[in-house]
């Protein structure tokens, strides 16, 4: 006989898995700290790589005018404020990151939570369907 409490909590375990666990599952194998360190990891190379690249277009857009006036100008003015805005820049992306992934976190955690508790249910209806099956069955004797 089959049990439709059984088939929900199964079609909605599966839908989860499609759809939203797709995004939370992985992150719940994390961590708190972990996650989000590892996000600060990749944000600071990113940011690296993105200030550099923003940087050079910058000296390549106005690279007339600099080789022109580059005797003129403090180079160790311009390197310090080029280093001060990309930690700026730095500290900025990192709390922005920070925060996003902490919530990104505390949705994955819950959602992850809700989905344990059905599977827990669905644990529990067989288990009761196997206390059921081993009730029956062939106690006194052989059964054909």
């Amino acid at each position: 006989m089959i049990n439709e409490e059984k088939i929900k909590i199964m079609t909605k375990l599966a839908m989860y898995e499609q759809g939203k666990g797709r995004k939370y599952l992985p992150v719940s194998r994390y961590y708190r700290s972990d996650y989000i360190g590892l996000a600060l990891i990749k944000n600071f190379f990113l940011v690296t790589i993105g200030y550099c690249l923003i940087v050079a277009a910058v000296a390549v857009y106005f690279g007339e005018y600099l080789l022109e006036n580059i005797h003129k100008m403090n180079l160790i003015m311009a390197g310090t404020y080029i280093i001060i805005g990309y930690l700026i820049v730095l500290v900025v992306y990192s709390v922005l990151t920070y925060i996003q992934y902490s919530v990104q976190y505390y949705r994955a955690k819950k959602s992850v939570r809700e989905y344990y508790s059905q599977l827990t249910e669905l644990n529990k209806i067989y288990a009761r369907e196997e206390r059921k099956s081993s009730g029956r069955g062939t106690a006194g004797g052989y059964r054909k």
